[in-house]
């Protein structure tokens, strides 16, 4: 990882004085602490990020993205404990800024893994198969509220870690998550009603066609 990471952005390690060479620790302390992120964290990244874009391979890009945008930014995090909610706000902006660019918005339903576990590409096909009424009830909400449930719901970040990763007060992250819940409910609600009303279409077709008793 520390090699992939020096390659990806170009550092090379020949010294040449007292400045290069604390430049080189300070690397060398960035990289090592963005490997232990990466072998703590990595599995739970790709996880959001797949159900944030649906292409596993463009999710697997952007994880690497997102663990390159924590090496550069190591100076930006104030806490080593605050480390897990600092990079999910490096993965969620660089999932926002990619669904800009595209200007897509794709989101997989929840499938119920635990913390820091990652689904099987295949698993989260089969759900979303099972799951279109979730999709499209997602598909209703707006970006914000939609991230902020899945890094609360699926990815079970803390109040504060929601917080820290949508870069908002606390209050706002729980009002902000409320909205969410709510916009949810009445999006699958409205989707739920309309799978009814087109049931109710069907039968009324059905029995429109099906021949009488007793007629010739």
């Amino acid at each position: 990882m520390v090699a992939a990471l020096d390659n990806r952005i170009g550092i090379g390690r020949g010294f040449g004085g007292g400045a290069a060479m604390s430049a080189a620790w300070e690397q060398d302390a960035a990289a090592g602490f963005v490997e232990q992120l990466f072998a703590a964290h990595h599995s739970e990244i790709y996880a959001y990020l797949i159900r944030m874009l649906r292409d596993p391979e463009l999710a697997a890009d952007l994880t690497q993205d997102a663990f390159v945008k924590a090496y550069r930014n190591y100076d930006t995090l104030e806490k080593p404990e605050n480390a897990r909610a600092w990079l999910y706000q490096i993965a969620h902006r660089v999932a926002l800024d990619h669904i800009r660019r595209q200007k897509i918005v794709r989101f997989l339903p929840w499938t119920g893994e635990s913390r820091g576990a990652a689904p099987s590409t295949e698993r989260l096909v089969m759900d979303a198969h099972l799951s279109a009424d979730m999709q499209r009830a997602l598909a209703r909400i707006p970006e914000r509220q939609r991230a902020a449930l899945l890094l609360a719901e699926l990815h079970d970040l803390t109040g504060l870690e929601l917080a820290a990763a949508l870069g908002v007060s606390h209050v706002a992250a729980r009002a902000l998550l409320t909205r969410a819940r709510e916009s949810l409910r009445q999006a699958l609600t409205a989707e739920r009603d309309a799978e009814a009303a087109a049931d109710a279409e069907a039968d009324a077709r059905a029995a429109a066609n099906r021949p009488q008793r007793g007629a010739r």
